[in-house]
């Protein structure tokens, strides 16, 4: 047993650096606030804005949590046919979906960690806003209710 504790540790030492160097360097996001309203009420996020191609990839990959009341907005150039998963997302997230107009299109609750699997907009979106797993059960938030906020009509 001694021989297969000390063989373990020493996988996990020689694999770790393995791990640190696969992790990109970080993008530095921009922030804004955010309002979601609704019949659920009004609620107000922070949000760090992907506006790249470089953040919009990297994403929440690599977090291991997020405040209650943050969340990142995604904003592409155009309105368009969106595709998400996550890869190297530790977090669950629900993804809400927004045309131009700033309306929730369609809503993916607790995307699974780490998950490969297509998430895509019911059609063309401006935007995807994700959150924290839970809170669009949690606020009431659902299709139609509106999103005021930066690439939205601010």
């Amino acid at each position: 047993m001694p021989f297969l504790a000390a063989l373990i540790a020493a996988v996990l030492l020689l694999a770790s650096p393995i791990v640190r160097a696969q992790q990109p360097p970080l993008a530095n996001f921009k922030h804004g606030e955010l309002t979601i309203t609704g019949d659920g009420g009004s609620h107000r996020f922070q949000v760090e804005l992907a506006t790249d191609n470089a953040q919009r990839e990297q994403g929440l990959m690599f977090r291991q949590s997020m405040a209650a009341d943050a969340g990142m907005l995604f904003i592409y150039d155009r309105a368009q046919p969106v595709a998400m998963w996550m890869r190297n997302t530790y977090i669950p997230l629900d993804m809400l979906f927004i045309a131009a107009d700033g309306h929730i299109v369609n809503i993916r609750q607790r995307a699974v960690p780490h998950s490969e699997e297509n998430i895509v907009s019911d059609g063309p979106v401006k935007a995807v806003l994700e959150l924290n797993g839970g809170i669009v059960s949690r606020l009431g938030i659902k299709p139609g209710d509106l999103v005021k906020g930066p690439g939205l009509g601010d």
